[in-house]
């Protein structure tokens, strides 16, 4: 029995030293990451992911590091301007390890080195150029550090993707500053576009306006023409009818005696006789004084014959057209006295 123990403290003491070196020499790599490996204090290899074997006591892992993009954000920075002014920068980095070896050996915290040199590089690119550029030349910065980053960085196994610049902060008062000249160039803005408005509001109008007067100059014309023309045939058909009918000058004079009370009707204030008035009374007593002395021979014969006193009636038929005539004149000139005398006082009534 106490041999058996004796045996069996041995073996077990073996079996739990096999299994420490075999769990010791087995490696398991995640996907995405790698693992540096020593052999007595020197680089020995890097580990792929999947199933690894070491050598107990002799190797061990040193470095374990992840091949994934990863992204870096740097605390602000203060930086000077051009034009003398601070500014503070904060920047984020996106980089990968694509040596291991070269991440782990050739630099001791390349975090560190990443963003020491972001801020001065920072420095000289934002050195050379005034507030106003940095504000608006975001994309040519991030070029240029990502150009300056990768040049560095590639010796150390990592490789810069992008670089973007995530806030620039100017000093309070700038800010202020830029606040009252965006607020002026916007009211700048909007009073032009309000004047603009206006001036093609007054275009618009006025060419409305001037259509309008030009389409009823146009109607004006086309009822003058019109009105011409019906006047102008009305005119030609009265004359055709005067002469197919041979009318003759005693009947003109006495449709122009007739016409005369007419024209100082329409609110006319100034009357004039025309010189022709006498001209065709007289043709009037003319005509009517032929007619009488025909009627005077007819009475004439007749008086011989029946030896009665010769009859009048030419001299009553003369002085009766002089009297219509007359009384024609008279009753024109008391209508255009009549209208003046209306019209003086609505003209008073408007100088008051």
């Amino acid at each position: 029995m106490d041999l058996n123990l004796n045996l069996l403290v041995p073996i077990i003491i073996v079996a739990a030293l096999v299994v420490f070196v075999v769990m010791s020499a087995v490696r398991i790599v995640p996907q995405a990451r790698r693992y540096n490996v020593e052999r007595f204090g020197r680089y020995r290899t890097t580990l792929q992911p999947g199933l690894n074997f070491i050598i107990p006591l002799a190797d061990r892992i040193n470095n374990k590091l992840d091949v994934r993009e990863q992204v870096f954000s740097s605390q602000p920075k203060p930086v000077i301007t051009e034009d003398n002014l601070v500014v503070n920068i904060d920047t984020v980095l996106y980089y990968q390890i694509t040596d291991p070896r070269a991440a782990a050996y050739e630099i001791a915290d390349y975090l560190q080195a990443i963003d020491q040199l972001t801020v001065t590089t920072l420095r000289n690119v934002i050195g050379s150029m005034d507030l106003e550029q940095t504000l608006t030349s975001r994309e040519e910065i991030n070029t240029r550090l990502r150009i300056v980053l990768d040049e560095a960085t590639g010796k150390w196994g990592i490789r810069v993707n992008r670089v973007e610049i995530k806030a620039i902060d100017p000093p309070i008062t700038i800010k202020e500053a830029m606040e009252k000249q965006m607020r002026a160039e916007r009211d700048k803005r909007a009073a032009i576009l309000h004047a603009e408005g206006e001036r093609q509001s007054k275009i618009l109008t006025a060419e409305g306006t001037r259509q309008q007067e030009i389409l009823v100059a146009q109607g004006d014309q086309q009822a003058a023409i019109l009105r011409a023309d019906g006047e102008a045939r009305a005119v030609d058909l009265v004359f055709q009818a005067v002469h197919r009918n041979d009318a003759d000058p005693k009947v003109l004079a006495y449709k122009y005696l007739e016409t005369l009370p007419h024209l100082a009707r329409g609110g006319n204030t100034f009357w004039v006789i025309p010189g022709e008035l006498t001209q065709a009374i007289r043709t009037v007593t003319e005509a009517f004084g032929d007619h009488s002395r025909m009627i005077e021979d007819e009475y004439s014969s007749r008086e011989l014959i029946s030896d009665r006193p010769p009859s009048l009636d030419a001299v009553v038929a003369v002085d009766r057209v002089a009297e219509l005539a007359e009384a024609a004149v008279n009753d024109a000139k008391a209508e255009a006295a009549a209208a003046e005398g209306i019209e003086k006082p609505l003209d008073q009534d408007a100088r008051r």
